[in-house]
């Protein structure tokens, strides 16, 4: 029976994203670190996030601030020591929570020794490990591939008369994932950390991995706009999401199912018809394909609610679902729908069925921070930056109190602060019923305490103009969710006597505990859950 049904940690659990430089610096030199997380986990703890997913913390050139691998099983010493990580995990599963590490398996540093071989000649054993090809006849790119960061996707080595293809920087070289010995190489990265305890992996753009292997070119967009990055020009219909893919994953799969009770989290941005062949045949692929529509879709109730069904319509059989609101690479929840709605996206983030990502920061309310072009650390802002493309404003340093720097540092924070983080910040927070903070943490209690939100059905309920409501339930327990995305008063109208109950958490607390009998009047930015009779 269903109520039998076995639940892993990663189903019932909300996963908390930490993009280390910024989130706790313990030594003074302006970046965050994994002693600096360490300190930290107690806050994670109250919160009541269950799992804690770090960026890369990787030996790095920092060219693209540790998404550039020249060791996959090292720490960098910005971050510490590989006996400080051993810590981590300890502190980690000491309050009962997991660690997720980001694997970036789709490319190396420049600086690798995989590719500081590869590139000493053509005929190196390792010269097949990364992508290379001769110029055209008349001396162009094999392809007319992009970098997603601009410009060509192809750069020219002068020493051995080839061009190598990187689908981010030159600094950034993709590897050959047809070459079984790239696998194999991977595949041993991966046991490396598992053997060490993480509890899993969230893999980096997992759908580049692997490109077309007669190098067509790719055709263009049709719907480019000039604001758009230049990547956009071209549909990237050969340079990802080959159907190869779905055998690596299948395999990366299986060595994380060799380890109990793991979790393989991928990053794709892909419709929903695309993502979800992710999951792998019988449920092989990756246990969570991230489903970033709540960040890619515009904030329409109509639309959300579409695509929820649609998403929960597509799933296969004993696919479980996941939500994101937030990560390192799109602006803030609270700048892009403003800080009433932010409440609102966090309840409906935390209430849908599937397990949530929470990216930090957005639990207080952090807002994008203008960066003054001198101090514009990203490659993706410094070579385009007349598209203003920069990702560094979703990236500062954590806001813990109105102390010097926010607490984060005692040196000179590697992005700034923004002028408010005296009012905005987890100390000023903590104790204030009303604050962000605050509600965050009554509705990630409220999940943890009740199976009907972190493991019920979803049941969509019928609305109109700027309202989304759905029904999460257990045999023994229904909850009402009904999310105003506007900024107007608006009412819930009940056509069914089955819609009474009691409001149990609300984005203003005066209503909670309150009785719902009849139709519902909500002001604009409001969102509550509703415990039916």
């Amino acid at each position: 029976m269903k109520q039998e049904q076995q639940y892993l940690w990663w189903q019932s659990g909300t996963i908390y994203q930490i993009y280390p430089r910024s989130f706790q610096d313990s030594n003074g030199d302006g970046i965050g670190d994994l002693q600096g997380i360490i300190s930290r986990l107690d806050y994670l703890e109250w919160l009541g996030v269950t799992a804690v997913w770090i960026s890369p913390i990787y030996p790095s050139p920092m060219a693209d601030f540790g998404y550039d691998i020249s060791d996959y099983c090292d720490i960098h010493p910005l971050f510490g020591t590989l006996d400080d990580f051993d810590q981590l995990i300890q502190e980690v599963h000491k309050r009962d929570m997991k660690l997720i590490l980001d694997l970036v398996p789709n490319h190396t540093s420049d600086q690798h020794p995989w590719f500081l071989e590869s590139r000493s000649s053509k005929n190196n054993p390792k010269r097949d490990w990364y992508i290379w090809h001769d110029a055209k006849e008349d001396g162009s790119e094999p392809t007319n591939w992009l970098s997603v960061f601009g410009g060509s996707g192809w750069e020219w080595d002068e020493k051995t008369q080839q061009y190598y293809y990187h689908a981010f920087l030159k600094e950034q070289p993709d590897l050959n994932w047809r070459n079984p010995e790239v696998q194999q190489a991977m595949f041993d990265v991966m046991r490396f950390w598992l053997d060490k305890g993480v509890d899993g992996f969230r893999v980096d753009v997992m759908w580049h991995m692997i490109k077309d292997e007669k190098l067509r070119d790719n055709p263009s967009n049709p719907d480019y706009k000039p604001h758009q990055a230049t990547y956009e020009q071209l549909i990237p219909a050969y340079s990802t999401d080959q159907p190869e893919i779905h055998d690596i994953v299948s395999k990366m799969r299986k060595v994380t199912d060799a380890y109990k009770a793991r979790v393989l989290i991928g990053e794709i941005y892909l419709p929903v018809h695309r993502l979800i062949i992710y999951y792998g045949t019988n449920n092989k692929g990756a246990h969570l394909p991230f489903n970033f529509s709540l960040i890619t879709l515009d904030w329409d109730a109509h639309k959300l609610s579409s695509h929820i069904s649609e998403y929960e319509g597509a799933l296969p059989e004993g696919g479980w679902p996941n939500w994101v609101i937030g990560n390192h690479d799109q602006p803030r929840i609270t700048s892009r729908v403003g800080q009433a709605q932010a409440k609102v996206a966090g309840m409906l983030l935390l209430t849908l069925r599937g397990t949530p990502t929470l990216y930090y920061g957005d639990e207080i309310g952090m807002r994008d921070v203008p960066i003054p072009p001198d101090k514009v650390q990203d490659p993706q802002g410094l070579n385009m930056p007349d598209k203003d493309l920069s990702r560094d404003p979703a990236r500062t340093p954590m806001q813990w109190d109105s102390s010097n720097n926010a607490g984060f540092t005692t040196g000179e924070p590697w992005l700034p602060l923004p002028y408010n983080f005296q009012r905005i910040n987890v100390e000023a927070q903590r104790e204030d019923t009303y604050s962000m903070l605050s509600f965050y943490r009554r509705i990630l209690q409220l999940r943890k305490q009740e199976p009907a939100l972190h493991i019920g059905d979803y049941e969509p309920v019928v609305t109109n103009g700027s309202l989304l409501a759905f029904i999460r339930k257990t045999e023994s327990k229904k909850y009402l969710v009904v999310l105003n995305l506007s900024h107007k008063p608006c009412i819930f109208r009940l056509n069914t006597q089955e819609y009474k109950g009691t409001i149990v958490l609300a984005t203003s607390p005066e209503r909670e505990g309150k009785t719902i009998e009849a139709n519902i009047s909500l002001y604009g930015d409001e969102g509550i859950l509703i415990e039916l009779d």
